[in-house]
């Protein structure tokens, strides 16, 4: 009877230590560190793509898109920098993951903001200036513009840009033949720039 009687008693004492040791396994799982959904390079892929859409469909101008991949630019040139001691270590990460944020919030800002593109230009140099947006857009989806080239071909179209409104505002909204003439030039100088760098050897890597 004792012997029955004791061998009760400790199947009663497992009993009780076994959601004590589940508890245990529960917490210690729960506890480990939350990895980012999306590593650093696939966060730069996202950023470009939002990026080139913008330019697409008309919400991001091409000083904007100037601004921003200039930003891009350090921010890769930073890394590489990083990594080039063969050891990126986590800070390091964080710290590229951080300006990554911010730089996410940039390019929400000035997707949304009162700025955009002329949609629906008339006249055949606006409407030359639409198209060539397109182009750089697709170029920076589909990673034949690096950073930085987009940032030089959107630095020239904002620079076109803002010498036409000089001339239009200077004529009563109109440009004469001879600034058609000059503007017709350097929008086929942009149009060959774009050409060239959308088929270099540099891709976004």
């Amino acid at each position: 009877m004792s012997r029955l009687r004791n061998l009760l008693l400790l199947a009663a004492a497992g009993a009780i230590c076994i959601p004590v040791a589940v508890g245990q396994e529960s917490t210690t799982t729960t506890s480990t560190t939350t990895k980012p959904k999306y590593t650093i390079n696939q966060r730069k892929d996202n950023q470009q793509q939002r990026i080139g859409e913008g330019v697409e469909n008309g919400s991001l101008t091409a000083g904007e898109v100037a601004h921003i991949e200039k930003q891009e630019t350090h921010l890769n040139a930073e890394e590489h920098h990083m990594k080039s001691d063969g050891n990126f270590t986590a800070a390091e990460r964080a710290r590229i993951q951080r300006q990554q944020n911010h730089l996410s919030t940039e390019i929400y800002k000035q997707k949304h903001d009162a700025q955009t593109q002329n949609l629906n230009p008339t006249s055949e140099v606006g409407q030359r200036q639409r198209n060539q947006q397109k182009r750089i857009g697709e170029g920076i989806e589909n990673g034949s513009l690096t950073a930085r080239e987009a940032s030089h071909m959107e630095r020239r179209e904002a620079g076109t840009n803002k010498e036409i409104a000089g001339m239009r505002q200077a004529n009563g909204g109109t440009l004469t033949g001879g600034e058609k003439a000059l503007v017709n030039h350097q929008q086929n100088r942009n149009s060959k720039a774009i050409y060239n760098k959308k088929h270099n050897a540099r891709h976004r890597g």
